[in-house]
């Protein structure tokens, strides 16, 4: 059987290291040659997986720049903010496809904006149901919404059994950013 690439894989649950899945692939899919677009949604502040994945050739990084806060569904121009910033995260991951610069997609984080409404869905839909044949689609985040979870061939539940956090351990550079 032949290699194919046009699958979508679902990193969810409570667990961590949904994200860290997900580089993992960035790096070895970046090592076979491929071109690879780390889009990442919600999160604005510096995290050092960026500072690897930004030295790797191969590797495109699309995200938000400015670190928005927690978001808040009740503070109206937060969510307005957030819907344009992750639309136009959408815009560039929709050039990058069209001029042929992505073998492989990573949606990190991206059940978030999708469950709290704060993206054009309908857009987003398109993209994974409809892109490329041969691009490879990861789609990362908690509380997959059963759109995702039938949309993809591979899903890895991230279970959490005991996290640091539980005994108010705040998160750790290096370790969860």
């Amino acid at each position: 059987m032949s290699e194919k690439l046009g699958f979508i894989h679902l990193y969810t649950g409570d667990g961590k290291g949904k994200t860290t899945a997900a580089i993992g692939l960035a790096v070895r899919a970046a090592g076979a040659g491929m071109k690879v677009v780390f889009a990442q949604f919600m999160k604005g502040r510096d995290t050092s997986e960026l500072n690897s994945l930004s030295i790797i050739e191969g590797i495109t990084i699309v995200r938000n720049n400015t670190d928005l806060g927690w978001y808040k569904k009740d503070d109206l121009e937060q969510t307005k903010e957030y819907t344009k910033v992750h639309n136009e995260i959408l815009d560039e991951i929709e050039t990058l496809i069209m001029n042929r610069q992505c073998d492989v997609l990573i949606l990190d984080e991206v059940t978030y904006p999708y469950n709290y409404g704060i993206i054009d869905k309908e857009r987003l839909e398109k993209l994974i149901e409809d892109g490329p044949e041969d691009m490879e689609i990861v789609l990362t985040g908690r509380d997959a919404p059963d759109f995702m979870s039938e949309s993809a061939d591979y899903i890895t539940n991230m279970q959490k059994i005991k996290h640091p956090y539980d005994k108010g351990i705040d998160a750790r550079e290096g370790i969860e950013f």
